[in-house]
């Protein structure tokens, strides 16, 4: 900087403005300066400007697995979101691993990040948090789907056991009683949902011992149907923890020969682009991902103004209905 400030003829503090409030630096001065670091390929030191500023302007995102549409939508939300406030973001993927968790948050730690967005409820372990309450110690951090409680700790959640339990009342507004719940997650938001149908099952006096535990993914919705089948288990509707589950089930279903939704209604849950894309489309619960992370955002905007914020916020689901229902 002072080489820059010695070739355009200006102070340091001059040059110093011109990076970090330019708008305070008379239009000939600045642009003078501009033209000077771009004839020297001048890049400014973020670790020494974050030093002065006590702010790196970076926030910490980490997430389990980026290729999951549902990951994806809120971490591209917040991206956006931070970039229109002038904050970078730094992502990990961390898989389910505990010891990957850890390491991740140590290492955006030594980055100096202003504060962390964990994203997904996967990060809350049953068997104890520490290492998110440390971690709170230096900056807030926000989880997104889960909560807990701590210092400097903030939560943006959708209500999950709501929405399964309005998937159930719908289903039974339709005069559809054998009614079964798929799950492949013992994570807050599945267990959530898992409550949810419970709930729903026996506010309606039907069986909430209903629940099929199956793998992830296509394969775990295609391995639930053949088991209710193969049992002769009767059969009016199913809901699924993820679309993708879902889709597995519409699969195995038209395999089997049955009728969707004439004989068998299906539901998904995240009202991702595979509810649209299947046929029959996919009728879905709305989790609220893009909601969340605005949620996220703004709270932690209002949180470096030095407002008082809400230490949870939680968003309400909605059924969005569509063919297979």
């Amino acid at each position: 900087m002072r080489d820059i400030a010695d070739l355009a003829g200006v102070s340091i503090a001059t040059v110093s403005r011109v990076l970090n409030e330019p708008e305070k630096v008379r239009t000939e001065t600045r642009l003078k300066v501009e033209k000077v670091m771009e004839q020297n390929n001048f890049v400014a030191n973020a670790v020494a400007r974050g030093l002065v500023l006590n702010s790196m302007q970076t926030i910490g995102v980490l997430t389990v697995d980026i290729r999951d549409d549902y990951f994806a939508e809120v971490i591209y939300t917040l991206e956006r979101q931070f970039t229109d406030l002038g904050y970078n973001v730094l992502l990990s993927n961390t898989g389910g691993q505990l010891g990957e968790k850890k390491r991740y948050l140590r290492i955006m730690q030594e980055k100096q990040v202003d504060a962390f967005i964990l994203v997904g409820s996967v990060f809350k372990e049953a068997t104890g948090n520490q290492h998110i309450l440390e971690t709170s110690k230096a900056v807030p951090v926000v989880l997104i789907n889960s909560y807990l409680e701590g210092e400097n700790i903030y939560s943006v959640l959708c209500d999950d056991a709501y929405g399964v339990r309005e998937a159930v009342n719908y289903l039974v507004k339709q005069g559809r009683r054998d009614i079964y719940y798929f799950t492949d997650t013992k994570s807050a938001s599945g267990l959530a949902k898992l409550e949810g149908f419970v709930s729903g099952m026996s506010e309606h006096g039907l069986d909430p011992s209903n629940v099929i535990q199956i793998a992830r993914g296509l394969e775990g919705g295609a391995e639930g149907v053949a088991q209710l089948l193969a049992n002769k288990r009767p059969l009016s509707a199913v809901i699924c923890g993820e679309d993708m589950t879902a889709v597995g089930a519409m699969k195995a279903l038209t395999e089997f020969g049955c009728r969707i939704p004439n004989e068998v209604a299906v539901i998904g849950y995240n009202n991702s682009v595979l509810a649209q894309a299947v046929m029959p489309a996919l009728t879905s619960i709305d989790s609220m991902p893009s909601s969340m992370a605005r949620q996220a955002v703004d709270l932690l905007a209002e949180l470096f103004q030095g407002k008082e914020v809400s230490k949870k916020i939680v968003l309400t689901p909605r059924l969005v209905r569509r063919e297979s229902s």
